[in-house]
């Protein structure tokens, strides 16, 4: 029974958007698979790792009748990764296998039941439904998710806080060492709605999005959060937990004010972190009237001193900050200028753009 005969990149496309999320080592083997399921309609590639699920399909011309089975995801990715673009591809069901040809080229693999695939229910109830651009999405979520933590004992930071309210989508993102959010206004007035997405969903949605005008239509709910654009669906579990109060992180009295250039700021700042501690990552910024200078030293007693002109008229002061936290910021927000705002060498300070009116970053300062 022949699934799908095509050309190798119209199966490769759907394949590889779904694929991402499958890990290679599973206790539950057929998590390692894909779905294929060939409707009426369309032919469907479906993965999930129980936490979040991806749904692909293809405009390829309809079966006779519907078929569906799992197979082995990343053998079947390097299988049409290795053969030339243009050539026809078929998939035959033929028992419990599934037969790839191409050419003279022939390759059979294993096939697990269709039936015995996972898939997340979707909830019913109330939920937050909205649309906005692919790019305006994927550029809101490049604002952010730099700072959110990774296999923190705090759970909930491994993620990043979707907030719908007062007509604006919100987005957080901390480690408990920086803060980063960003907010975006949007066409309708739709209920509150705050949830926790999963760190990897986060960094599969930011891979797939296109920066492109297309929609992309988000649904919000208390259990799920689900991303429908072009031709693929994503439906995630959401992180169940309580996110810190972000609105007491970001500092609103500070009154020292430095205006700055951020390229050669974010040049000084990576020359400045080749002689810093390796484990500690920290530099000092020393700031006088109309001066910053940066400061970093090792173990080995080595420094480096960098010194640039500002327009800077507030205290003197000598602060430490995580270099690293800096570069982030600086590498993954585009802007000519950026403003620091500082309180005192204990205190966090705040990042902002010219630019970017509706973005946010606070770094915490470390004793160096």
């Amino acid at each position: 029974m022949v699934l799908v005969k095509a050309k190798r990149d119209e199966i490769l496309g759907p394949l590889s958007a779904v694929s991402g999320i499958i890990e290679r080592r599973h206790t539950l083997p057929i998590l390692s698979n894909v779905l294929i399921e060939r409707a009426a309609e369309a032919l469907a590639f479906v993965a999930t790792d129980i936490e979040i699920q991806i749904t692909a399909k293809s405009g390829l011309e309809a079966a006779a009748e519907a078929r569906s089975l799992t197979v082995g995801a990343r053998k079947l990715l390097d299988i049409l990764r290795a053969l030339p673009e243009n050539l026809e591809v078929s998939l035959q069901q033929q028992d419990k296998r599934l037969v790839v040809k191409a050419g003279k080229s022939r390759f059979t693999l294993q096939t697990l039941p269709a039936e015995d695939f996972p898939r997340l229910a979707r909830p019913g109830g109330e939920a937050a439904r909205f649309s906005m651009e692919q790019k305006a999405l994927r550029r809101l979520l490049g604002l952010v998710q730099y700072a959110m933590a990774q296999q923190d004992i705090r759970y909930y930071l491994n993620g990043l806080l979707m907030v719908v309210e007062d007509g604006q989508l919100k987005l957080v993102a901390t480690d408990g060492h920086r803060l980063a959010f960003a907010s975006l206004k949007l066409g309708a007035d739709l209920p509150r709605q705050e949830v926790i997405v999963p760190r990897k969903t986060v960094l599969e949605l930011a891979k797939l999005l296109g920066d492109s005008d297309q929609e992309v239509r988000i649904e919000l709910s208390s259990t799920q959060a689900a991303f429908s654009f072009g031709a693929v669906e994503l439906v995630s579990k959401l992180v169940d937990g309580k996110f810190p109060d972000y609105t007491r992180v970001i500092p609103t009295q500070h009154k020292n004010r430095l205006l700055i250039e951020r390229e050669p700021l974010r040049q000084a700042l990576q020359r400045a972190a080749i002689l810093s501690n390796e484990k500690f990552r920290g530099v000092r910024w020393v700031l006088a009237e109309g001066s910053l200078k940066i400061v970093s030293s090792n173990a080995e007693q080595e420094e480096a001193h960098e010194e640039l002109e500002v327009k800077y008229a507030g205290d003197a002061l000598d602060i430490g900050f995580n270099v690293n936290y800096l570069l982030d910021v600086l590498n993954n927000v585009a802007g000519s200028q950026v403003e620091c705002a500082f309180g005192d060498s204990s205190s966090s300070a705040l990042i902002s753009y010219a630019a970017e009116k509706d973005f946010k970053y606070v770094v915490m300062p470390m004793r160096i």
